[in-house]
């Protein structure tokens, strides 16, 4: 049977980078194994799913680049199929009916009551299963339900024995019967529950193999007896290591907000490239030699489940230092990116964000387009995000830019005679025939000697000048990129800054 895996997430808020490394790694190994790779919105959670999350759901896989192959499910649609499913086990004897009433029983807090029947049985040794109703005659069960009295749907697990399955990651997994609390499939208000709503699914979707974040190990178990009870085939497992915080706490958008989240990233800057790369390394890594910048189809051929560390990833990023705002290794990955991706790729990013930034002229695409790809090649080496180009590189695009304060203070205020030579400077290249990178080097060293300064005193300054920072490429060809006039007005206007 070919490979079917599926990404199932709730719509409950933005895509979050640990479900984006799940729906990765579904992808990779779908894709590997010329599988099929499906996508399921479990909005089953009705008044926190909104559609609103479900289109940054799409959007953020697309960012990424993750297709999928089948139509869109919406579990929400399949909730009859799941409670004919829970109904068609009572009839087969491997459910019953639970006529507890509701006002002795909150449904919400089904978690709490289990654990505090399973500390009774531990503390008394009482059968925690021992339940008034569950061995109700079928007769007496179906005249009740008839008579419109309201009732849960529980599965009936075995008193003796255990579960038990092989998890491509972590191993041999575990856990006696009597550990699990007869599973409450359906509510008393008829709505099914995530462990038998997920299995109903997953069945109809002929899911193979479910690969999924660790924190759902241990519904495993559950799933599995419902898997068992419906008599089908139980999945292949692989579970995912954890994603942590720096403090070793599990990252979660609650606490650790946007930086958290996939669109975050797409709004900051990132490749889209670059960032499904970092997310692979989060908890993956490949046979070999270590190398870390992997294209996509690099990732593909590589990836296996044997690769999935059993240990957690932890996320690095400072909420007090806004450099350190994002994990460096990210920020590393994308300026790697933008430093070496095929011109052709880059541009058009490039001008999205500068159509965003209100910077994109037209002309950069036809009478100035060499000149605009060649000013993007020459100024990309230093970039960490899109985001740079339209703030570090404004300066070769718009006379509105910044000048950095500590630019300002090295390079311009500290020598005074900045204030004649600069503009003496200016005038000297305003008047070159030829204004390309040698002649504008050649003029500048001979104006240095002349004056009797250190020609980096005039590199230095007119880095600051031209473009408001202090570091930068080759100051020459920075000189090419900005033009003639704009350099000679720019050296002169930088005299009011000394």
């Amino acid at each position: 049977m070919s490979v079917r895996v599926r990404f199932a997430p709730s719509p409950t808020g933005y895509l979050h980078i640990g479900a984006a490394r799940s729906a990765l790694f579904n992808w990779l190994y779908a894709r590997k194994t010329g599988g099929t790779f499906l996508l399921r919105i479990e909005d089953t959670d009705v008044q926190r799913s909104t559609d609103e999350s479900t289109r940054s759901i799409l959007e953020g896989l697309a960012w990424l680049g993750l297709d999928y192959d089948e139509e869109l499910v919406f579990q929400s649609a399949n909730a009859d199929k799941h409670r004919a499913a829970a109904l068609s086990l009572v009839e087969a004897g491997r459910a019953y009916r639970d006529f507890t009433p509701k006002e002795e029983r909150s449904d919400k807090n089904v978690k709490q009551e289990i654990a505090a029947r399973a500390r009774l049985a531990s503390n008394e040794g009482t059968d925690h299963r021992a339940n008034p109703f569950r061995d109700l005659p079928p007769e007496e069960s179906n005249r009740r339900a008839e008579a419109g009295e309201p009732f849960a749907v529980r599965l009936k697990i075995a008193r003796e024995g255990r579960s038990r399955f092989e998890d491509a990651v972590y191993g041999l997994q575990e856990r006696d019967y009597s550990e699990i609390e007869d599973l409450v499939l359906l509510r008393s208000d008829s709505h099914p529950l995530y462990n038998l709503s997920v299995v109903c699914d997953d069945i109809e979707m002929r899911v193979t193999d479910v690969i999924r974040g660790q924190d759902h190990l241990t519904n495993t178990h559950k799933q599995i007896l419902i898997y068992e009870a419906l008599t089908a085939s139980v999945p292949r497992f692989a579970h995912l290591p954890l994603i942590l915080a720096p403090n070793k706490a599990k990252l979660s958008k609650r606490k650790h907000g946007e930086v958290v989240s996939l669109t975050t990233y797409r709004d900051r800057g990132f490749i889209p490239a670059a960032f499904r790369n970092f997310l692979a390394l989060l908890g993956w890594s490949s046979e070999g030699e270590g190398q870390e910048i992997m294209s996509l189809a690099e990732l593909t051929e590589r990836f296996t489940l044997e690769g999935v560390h059993r240990s957690p990833a932890v996320f690095n990023f400072s909420d007090a230092d806004p450099r350190q705002w994002t994990d460096q290794k990210a920020l590393w990955m994308n300026a790697e990116y933008i430093r070496t991706l095929p011109l052709a790729e880059l541009l058009p990013m490039v001008r999205a964000e500068f159509e965003s930034a209100g910077l994109w002229r037209d002309e950069y695409e036809t009478v100035r387009g060499e000149w605009f790809a060649k000013t993007v090649d020459l100024i990309r080496e230093r970039f960490y995000t899109l985001k740079d180009f339209s703030g570090q590189g404004r300066a070769y695009f718009s006379d509105d830019f910044e000048f950095d304060s500590g630019a300002d203070a090295k390079n311009l205020k500290k020598e005074p005679r900045l204030k004649e030579l600069l503009p003496a400077l200016g005038d000297r290249l305003e008047k070159l025939e030829t204004f390309d990178a040698p002649s504008v080097e050649a003029e500048l060293r001979a104006f240095s000697e002349e004056a009797g300064v250190k020609a980096g005193l005039l590199i230095n300054a007119s880095r600051t000048a031209l473009t408001g920072q202090a570091v930068g490429p080759s100051m020459f060809e920075v000189f090419e990129a900005v033009g003639q006039t704009r350099s000679a007005r720019r050296l002169r206007d930088a005299a009011s800054r000394v």
